[in-house]
């Protein structure tokens, strides 16, 4: 069993749990198969537009995160396989410096995730998941929900066929993270057609999708990222799910995967 989107410490949004507690529960889960996917360093020059700034880790920490996971590896290796990975935002503007980003990090990694999580707003950007309030202001500022989820999708998309190098993730994470909120901005949008190109996209470059359980235990959202329609087009196309916790505490660990279609079937045959 594989947890493929694992939070640390190193977040600062995140609890202080420490990195040998994740592990020692996953075992007890029955994992055999972990990655630690924090959130990486923003692009030289992004300014975080979270209140509080706390969407990822410093760059002055990576070397340390890196060298921490790499001994954490080879305590547990007859345990279980650690990997080391990170989630990298994808922002629109940025390719260049993230591309430059990977290039220099790539080669210490195992695992990574590539995640939509700002917009371009206006002059700036806002968090898209960040609070039900921030999440109102978007909506204001491009007029509708709908506009909303046209910017998040067709920013994943751009996120799928942008070249950012050999190091590029090889994995599209929470695809529908736009739905956070849905049940406080509910809408008709139609969302079928550009998840159909994206999945498109994602197959033809080898991708895979981030199967991930966190928008389940979100009271606003109560569905996984992405929910069971587009799991079913996924596979139908071929396309690997990766199950993720995104757990950022160790009590986060194994959340929503009951809500997976994939478990769901597993558990009924």
């Amino acid at each position: 069993m594989r947890d493929g989107h694992i939070h640390t410490p190193f977040c600062p949004h995140g609890s202080d749990d420490a990195l040998h507690e994740y592990i020692e529960r996953a075992i007890s889960l029955g994992y055999t198969d972990i990655s630690f996917t924090e959130h990486a360093p923003l692009p030289k020059g992004f300014i975080d537009p979270t209140p509080y700034q706390d969407s990822a880790m410093k760059e002055e920490q990576l070397a340390s995160y890196v060298s921490i996971l790499q001994s954490l590896k080879k305590q547990y290796e007859r345990h279980i396989r650690i990997r080391i990975g990170l989630e990298v935002d994808f922002i629109l503007g940025y390719e260049q410096k993230t591309k430059e980003f990977l290039n220099e990090i790539g080669p210490q990694l195992d695992d990574s995730i590539l995640s939509v999580h700002f917009l371009a707003v206006g002059n700036g950007y806002m968090c898209v998941d960040y609070s039900e309030e921030m999440f109102g202001e978007i909506v204001a500022s491009l007029g509708s929900v709908e506009q909303v989820y046209d910017a998040y999708y067709n920013a994943v998309l751009a996120s799928v066929v942008a070249d950012l190098g050999p190091y590029k993730p090889k994995r599209i994470g929470h695809i529908t993270l736009v739905r956070k909120f849905h049940r406080a901005y509910p809408c008709e949008y139609d969302a079928s057609n550009i998840i159909a190109r994206i999945l498109k996209e994602m197959k033809s470059r080898q991708l895979e999708l981030d199967y991930n359980g966190a928008g389940a235990v979100k009271p606003l959202c109560l569905e996984p990222y992405p929910p069971h329609w587009v799991v079913k087009e996924a596979v139908k196309r071929g396309i690997p799910l990766v199950y993720g916790s995104d757990a950022h505490s160790v009590a986060g660990l194994h959340q929503g995967i009951e809500h997976m279609l994939m478990y769901k079937e597993s558990t009924t045959q």
